[in-house]
């Protein structure tokens, strides 16, 4: 697990708070990975209630994948059809590298496209421990657009040379060879953008998980009305330039940073559901 470091390096807290760290709730660690499973699990929970309190669930279309601890090679998936906004540790699903549902709640039913990328994904990247994909408005907007996402902002920077544009749409993902192809795509960034579908993003934590899809989501929008305020006005939106977006990249844009970042969310949604999630 990712714990806080201090001192020297872009990926601390010195670099961007000031004064004690006193009452800073730092990352859990375990010694035991059936622990460790557990809080996962819960974190998890809690993931799927905030992207439905953020308008990310549409029918039965997205996915959070974590990888279990215990069995590396296995990851916890939503149950297909299972309504997020009160989705419980135990309703999770835990599955195995041939698609199989090897252990989990009362419905063990599997969204075949959740396994064919995820898995593709989960295989191909043993850095990353985390996947989502969901059909948010703006990204499945910004995706019919056929180009990348714009270094416009300071947010936008936390993807600077860690976001792909996926090109290619063969329609909902049911065959290993697409999955496979967007993971040879992804390569080893943490985002990406797929064409005509949405976004997709990874990474070491949960928390940081989480929080890329939610910026990526918030990116895409305003790009979307630089462009259409930029195009009426006969012009254009200005990019940072690439010497400044690495450097506040090196900031925005670590596995601590997302992590730290998505705190205030989780914590929200966490004292708002009572432990619910937990059940």
């Amino acid at each position: 697990m990712l714990e806080i470091e201090h001192g020297n390096g872009a990926d601390n807290i010195d670099a961007v708070a000031m004064g004690s760290g006193a009452g800073v709730q730092l990352m859990p660690s375990f010694d035991d990975p059936h622990k460790e499973r557990a809080y996962l699990k819960g974190r998890l929970a809690l993931a799927f209630r905030i992207f439905a309190q953020k308008g990310f669930d549409e029918g039965v279309a997205g996915h959070i994948t974590v990888r279990d601890p215990v069995e590396p090679s296995t990851f916890w998936v939503n149950p297909f059809g299972v309504a997020w906004p009160t989705l419980k540790a135990s309703d999770l699903t835990r599955v195995n590298g041939e698609g199989k549902v090897v252990e989990g709640g009362p419905v063990k039913l599997l969204n075949k496209a959740a396994y064919m990328i995820h898995h593709a994904v989960h295989e191909a990247r043993p850095d990353v421990n985390c996947v989502a994909h969901a059909h948010s408005v703006y990204g499945r907007a910004f995706s019919t657009l056929g180009r990348p996402l714009y270094i416009i902002t300071q947010d936008a920077c936390a993807f600077y040379n860690d976001i792909v544009h996926y090109k290619s749409f063969g329609g909902i993902v049911l065959e290993a060879e697409e999955g496979a192809n967007i993971a040879k795509g992804l390569g080893n960034k943490k985002a990406a953008i797929l064409a005509n579908h949405g976004l997709l993003t990874c990474g070491k934590t949960v928390e940081s998980t989480v929080f890329w899809f939610m910026s990526l989501e918030t990116c895409c929008r305003v790009q979307l009305l630089a462009d259409a305020a930029a195009a009426g006005r006969g012009g254009q939106v200005v990019k940072v330039n690439d010497q400044e977006a690495e450097y506040t990249y090196k900031t925005v844009g670590t596995e601590l940073a997302g992590w730290f970042s998505a705190k205030p969310t989780f914590f929200a949604i966490e004292r708002e559901s009572k432990e619910d999630h937990l059940g």
